[in-house]
């Protein structure tokens, strides 16, 4: 069964939306500027800011109109409460699931949160695992994560995927994996490295999962087919 390893943030799960539909509540609920919105999303950076920095420059941003808890409470809780999984993207991992593939999300964080956006969308009830960067001490691109993945359900790195919408976290560790392809979900932006590029181009995670599932279904059939007629099936290039 081929390895799937699959980003969480803004790959399975849009954090984005949920995280700009959080930090609108928190400037209503604390009577701030609603135009800070904007801010809050840049000094977020789709969560690549350290936590810590993030709250440290709200607390210069708002002073004492806004308690320490109360920001924390916010960062901690506020885009894991809200993820939603689409249905496309459910219907789609779960054919991959079905097409052969064993899941397992890969994804930088804390423990808590992702683990909360896992089982709050109801993604444990589907994937056969997760790594979550601060369990394993290593965070995405490194090769240790990946790894570190693959132990976790007894699988190998080798002919496995990377799906994720990051290209130096996601493509760039596909790329530091010998025989480890990619899907880049781009949400429309363009590929701009000009040093590698992902195996395949996805506009969102639904497309990707089902590119992957129907490689690994023909692979698979061709094994069988190889198999019942005496022949040893070609070994899988890029694609």
């Amino acid at each position: 069964m081929p390895l799937l390893m699959i980003d969480l943030d803004n790959t399975l799960v849009d954090r984005d939306a949920a995280f700009r539909e959080a930090a609108s509540v928190f400037l209503g609920e604390n009577a701030l500027p609603g135009d800070d919105l904007a801010w809050l999303m840049s000094v977020d950076a789709s969560g690549y800011t350290p936590r810590e920095d993030v709250a440290r420059a709200m607390a210069e941003r708002y002073g004492g109109a806004v308690s320490g808890a109360t920001v924390r409470d916010f960062l901690d809780r506020g885009a894991a409460d809200r993820v939603v999984l689409a249905a496309a993207t459910r219907d789609a991992l779960g054919a991959a699931v079905g097409a052969g593939c064993t899941c397992v999300i890969v994804t930088n964080g804390r423990v808590v949160q992702q683990e909360a956006k896992i089982r709050g969308t109801g993604l444990d009830g589907i994937v056969h695992g997760w790594v979550i960067s601060e369990a394993v001490g290593c965070k995405k691109p490194a090769p240790e994560i990946f790894r570190a993945a693959a132990a976790s359900v007894g699988a190998s790195l080798r002919g496995a995927w990377v799906i994720g919408d990051s290209a130096h976290a996601d493509i760039g560790g596909a790329r530091g994996l010998d025989g480890v392809r990619s899907v880049w979900v781009s949400g429309g932006r363009p590929w701009t490295d000009g040093t590698f590029r992902p195996t395949h181009i996805t506009d969102d995670a639904a497309s990707a999962l089902s590119h992957v599932g129907a490689h690994v279904g023909e692979q698979l059939g061709e094994h069988v087919g190889g198999a019942r007629d005496g022949v040893a099936p070609d070994a899988p290039g890029p694609t």
